[in-house]
């Protein structure tokens, strides 16, 4: 495994969830680290105290990652305040439900803006120093949804499904180069999400519980120290989907 100290990692959506708990996790593994967040000011902070308290050096960085220039927001503060970005965790995303009947090209395109062109475009913005230095990591955190439709409707699994050819593509092309290129497809972690909707329960898992958010936080370190696995999708579901 290759040491993590003093690397640099960016990690959007880190503001609570499995953003939060992968930064920590980062942190604690000897990474400074980059917390991009939308609109949760106070419970990005909260994150960062929690880095600050490992001795890791941490960044704020508000960004609304749906936006053109979001790339350049996250990604040139990063360097500016930390160093070159030597690992990437694309994280955020939305997830509103609509079924069927009543998906609109609007909310299509908005979610896959979101979820999916955020993903690429703050890849390619990290990957030139990524390959000048001869090290990096990308790791897309997509979806159970992605392998099985899920319930939140088809422009989520899409989203989700163009993560994972996106992981593939780049583990490809970046071969050889030092960069490796993974995803993480999480099924029914406990987060707000999932606590606030009487709907979901234990039951749909396999194993009887929900995950933790450091139960995919600790893959994500693993896949940043390990430089031999690339191209793959790793499912933290509790035997939702077997593979």
């Amino acid at each position: 495994m290759d040491d993590l100290k003093d690397r640099v990692a960016l990690v959007t959506g880190a503001s609570r969830g499995i953003g939060a708990a992968t930064a920590v996790a980062l942190a604690h593994a000897g990474c400074n680290v980059a917390i991009g967040y939308n609109n949760s000011r106070k419970a990005a902070e909260d994150i960062a105290n929690r880095i600050r308290e490992t001795g890791r050096r941490v960044a704020l960085i508000p960004a609304d990652v749906s936006a053109h220039a979001a790339a350049e927001t996250l990604v040139g503060t990063a360097e500016a305040e930390l160093g070159g970005v030597d690992i990437l965790i694309n994280n955020a995303g939305i997830n509103p439900v609509h079924g069927i009947d009543d998906l609109t090209l609007e909310a299509w395109q908005t979610t896959l803006q979101t979820n999916l062109t955020s993903a690429f475009m703050i890849s390619q913005r990290v990957i030139p120093g990524m390959r000048r230095r001869g090290w990096g990591r990308l790791v897309m955190m997509s979806s159970v949804a992605a392998q099985i439709g899920g319930v939140i409707g088809p422009h989520y699994a899409a989203s989700k499904a163009g993560q994972l050819g996106l992981m593939r593509s780049y583990a490809d092309l970046l071969a050889g180069t030092g960069i490796t290129s993974n995803a993480i497809a999480p099924a029914l972690i406990e987060t707000d999400m999932i606590n606030d909707n009487p709907n979901i329960t234990p039951d749909l898992i396999p194993i009887g519980r929900f995950g933790r958010v450091d139960e995919v936080a600790s893959l994500a370190v693993h896949l940043a120290g390990n430089g031999y696995i690339t191209g793959q999708t790793f499912n933290v579901n509790g035997g939702k989907v077997m593979s």
